[in-house]
């Protein structure tokens, strides 16, 4: 069996994306962290290395194959643990980065990690979508939280102009956006690193763009 950053480095370079040596010991501290914590508030129900490597942080790491060269700032909805949210800014530094989890024992555990690891650029919001007011952003994301549907009614008035919504989802996809307006919907089909089972994530383009 790899140890988590070896597996973290070829998941990594499977999905074609660069990283430092400084991101793979981030990656390890959340992983230490989020196992400690894990034991008290109970955040994921993976508790081996190797699936917290593949199923949260790699899976988390697709958005960044379908997000637009335009994105800046990315609203995670219903962070949990900091899923996708955490991962992507982890790699992309430069991002602004707004997790929203309505959890108060999830949003202390993302303001702990935001203080460990030294992330600047990155706000926790203890609230539901219902309650965010006053926000605009380039994307907002979610990992299955939402229905496509319920996502988009949700969201959508989170986005700039030219924002998109990012949702990734199970096979299931397929029955589910049917009767959507497909005009208005990518879909890209993405293996994940490591273990070969398919992703498909969901590009909804902002309409009043």
């Amino acid at each position: 069996m790899k140890d988590a950053p070896e597996l973290l480095r070829k998941g990594l370079d499977e999905l074609g994306l660069p990283y430092t040596g400084t991101q793979i010991e981030a990656f390890s501290a959340f992983l230490a962290e989020l196992k400690k914590w894990n034991k008290a508030y109970n955040l994921t129900g993976l508790r081996a290395d190797e699936d917290i490597v593949i199923k949260h942080f790699l899976d988390s790491l697709l958005f960044l194959t379908v997000l637009p060269p335009h994105v800046r700032s990315i609203a995670d909805i219903g962070s949990g643990a900091g899923f996708p949210g955490m991962p992507l800014k982890i790699m992309s530094p430069d991002l602004e980065m707004l997790l929203v989890e309505p959890t108060r024992k999830k949003a202390l555990f993302l303001e702990h990690m935001k203080r460990t690891l030294g992330l600047g650029g990155l706000e926790v919001i203890n609230k539901t979508i219902e309650e965010v007011r006053d926000l605009q952003v380039d994307a907002a994301v979610t990992r299955a939280l939402f229905s496509v549907r319920d996502f988009m009614a949700k969201a959508v008035r989170l986005l700039k102009p030219n924002g998109v919504l990012v949702l990734s989802k199970g096979p299931g996809i397929v029955e589910e956006i049917r009767g959507i307006d497909m005009q208005a919907i990518q879909l890209k089909e993405i293996i994940l690193p490591l273990q070969g089972s398919i992703r498909y994530l969901v590009i909804i383009q902002n309409q009043s763009s």
